[in-house]
């Protein structure tokens, strides 16, 4: 038996209703997954980690696809679809360390133009793979450690450290999370509710929102059998719960699975 074998269900905005072992738990999920990207209504955010352009063109193997023009594409539908009027990168917009790889310039300007053709405004909270960013003349976007949404309770940064601010919820990226089912890998969220204690000890825990890779060329770090020692992000402390979900592009939804330590002893 696998994840796959356990009744799923769909959530909205506000909530969702995830069946563990046959009873319903009530999880507070105030973001609309999508294809690798998610929505939060209250803020007017459509939130994306880890584009890696210029990943191709830094690769010594053809990529079987032109990485600028895929993301610029998708990004460009998902704004279509809604009509979010910030784009927000959680880390990692750029993929070389110490270059930039002939043609990213280029994405990235292109990149800047759709989501202004859209009006919206395009935000990055810098990665680790982002020391570069610095570099691209081409390159307007305001660039903000943690970015706290309008909803004043959501902040954004991309989650290989631990976070200055205090926040209702962090939404980061970094690990790229996928999720084996049936044997097919395939790009997840993971969601906390209340498992961050920040470094200040003030307030309640905080919810943490993991994001997929935004790039379809990273292959994703399967997180079935992942403990909090395998995740590079401190803001996983604590694996087993967090709850993975999927975009079924066919179904045009989200799924939602029980907890990660639930997933494990299906396994």
């Amino acid at each position: 038996m696998n994840c796959s074998d356990t009744p799923l269900s769909e959530p909205d905005a506000d909530a969702a209703i995830v069946t563990d072992g046959g009873v319903d738990v009530d999880v507070d999920v105030p973001v609309s997954p999508l294809e690798r990207a998610a929505y939060l209504p209250d803020a007017d955010a459509l939130l994306v980690a880890d584009l890696h352009l210029g990943r191709a063109a830094a690769s010594s193997v053809d990529a079987p696809i032109d990485d600028g023009a895929d993301v610029r594409e998708r990004l460009a539908a998902l704004l279509e679809r809604t009509g979010a009027g910030t784009v927000v990168v959680a880390g990692d917009l750029l993929h070389s360390f110490d270059r930039i790889p002939h043609g990213v310039a280029q994405d990235l300007s292109a990149l800047e133009s759709a989501v202004a053709a859209a009006d919206a405004d395009f935000v990055v909270t810098p990665g680790n793979h982002d020391t570069m960013l610095a570099e691209v003349e081409a390159f307007d976007g305001a660039v903000v450690d943690e970015y706290r949404l309008a909803d004043g309770e959501t902040i954004v940064c991309h989650g290989h450290e631990r976070p200055t601010a205090d926040a209702k919820r962090y939404v980061v990226g970094h690990d790229h999370p996928a999720l084996s089912i049936e044997g097919r890998k395939r790009p997840c969220f993971l969601y906390g509710p209340g498992v961050y204690e920040s470094d200040t000890g003030t307030g309640d825990p905080a919810d943490v929102l993991v994001l997929p890779a935004f790039t379809r060329l990273a292959g994703g770090a399967t997180v079935n059998g992942m403990r909090a020692r395998d995740f590079q992000s401190p803001l996983v402390a604590d694996a087993d719960a967090f709850y993975p979900a999927v975009w079924d592009g066919e179904r045009e939804e989200s799924l939602w699975f029980p907890p990660l330590g639930q997933c494990r002893r299906l396994l």
